[in-house]
């Protein structure tokens, strides 16, 4: 199988030419390929697939082989592949997503993708899209904020029976928690993350966000992703960060979310409401491995 390495600020992933590659079973190879000791190493598989409504789809799985349905990181690294491989040469693409057809702005120096800006659509935060399942904590309340009625905002969630942490639950695609904490450098996110991510309010499972807001314009995050554990960024993650940070008024509607890997520059139009994501894609190898 020939591959291309690649990652958005840390956040990496196999990528396959789906044009040209078949993978008869897509979840055995992406928990091989994702093995940091025994396979390629990376957050994940992503095969680039021809669509009938996009210019390309992008077919997510996690390192542990479930199905992704969106990843902003990825979704950019899809964008430079076509673009720099000559499978979509416009500076305006669309990738279809589990999560939808996604709009992808790309900024080329040099003859290739150096940036892009996707527009990541609205947040969702109805519990029952989310989805979050408010019952399955028995003690978790919704708080009413005007003008969102019945939505998870800065609430209390029973993460354990000796531990509770106030989040604001979001969908970006996929479900998200936003966690804000004192010192994110040092907190448990393996520890913590895990009791989130399999938590029965989630029937879908989260991943979590663990923030600090650093100003108006600045917060800092780790995330634990459902079927990765932590890793060093989340493109959608950021974007439900933004959303949340602003929802809750902590930040202006321009926000630069400083991840492990690097920063992504978060827009979310209220008018629009749409979540508008800047950040690099880089390619780092390309290979073949035998499966």
């Amino acid at each position: 199988m020939r591959f291309t390495k690649m990652h958005g600020i840390g956040n990496d992933y196999v990528y396959v030419n789906g044009f040209e590659e078949k993978i008869e079973d897509p979840v055995s190879v992406a928990k091989f390929v994702s093995d940091r000791h025994f396979g390629i190493g990376s957050d994940g598989l992503i095969i680039i697939q021809p669509s009938d409504r996009a210019d390309c789809e992008m077919e997510m799985y996690n390192a542990d082989g479930s199905r992704g349905k969106m990843c902003g990181n990825g979704i950019r690294c899809v964008g430079k592949y076509v673009y720099d491989h000559g499978i979509v040469k416009k500076d305006v693409i669309t990738v279809d997503t589990l999560a939808g057809v996604k709009t992808l702005q790309l900024h080329v120096k040099d003859g290739q993708v150096d940036t892009v800006r996707v527009d990541m659509g609205a947040p969702v935060f109805e519990p029952e899209k989310i989805p979050v399942d408010p019952a399955a904590a028995g003690r978790l309340e919704m708080t009413t904020v005007s003008p969102y009625e019945g939505i998870l905002l800065n609430t209390d969630i029973p993460v354990s029976e000796n531990l509770t942490m106030k989040g604001t639950c979001v969908s970006m695609g996929n479900p998200h928690c936003v966690v804000p904490v004192d010192d994110v450098a040092s907190f448990d996110v393996e520890g913590v993350g895990r009791l989130f991510e399999n938590h029965p309010i989630f029937p879908e499972r989260v991943n979590t966000e663990f923030i600090r807001v650093e100003d108006r314009k600045n917060v800092r995050m780790r995330v634990w992703e459902r079927g990765s554990g932590e890793t060093w960024a989340c493109g959608t993650g950021a974007c439900a960060v933004a959303s949340a940070c602003i929802l809750n008024g902590w930040t202006d509607p321009c926000v630069t979310v400083h991840l492990l890997g690097g920063d992504l520059e978060i827009e979310w139009d209220r008018e629009k409401d749409t979540v508008f994501m800047t950040g690099p894609a880089v390619s780092v190898f390309d290979g073949e491995i035998r499966l």
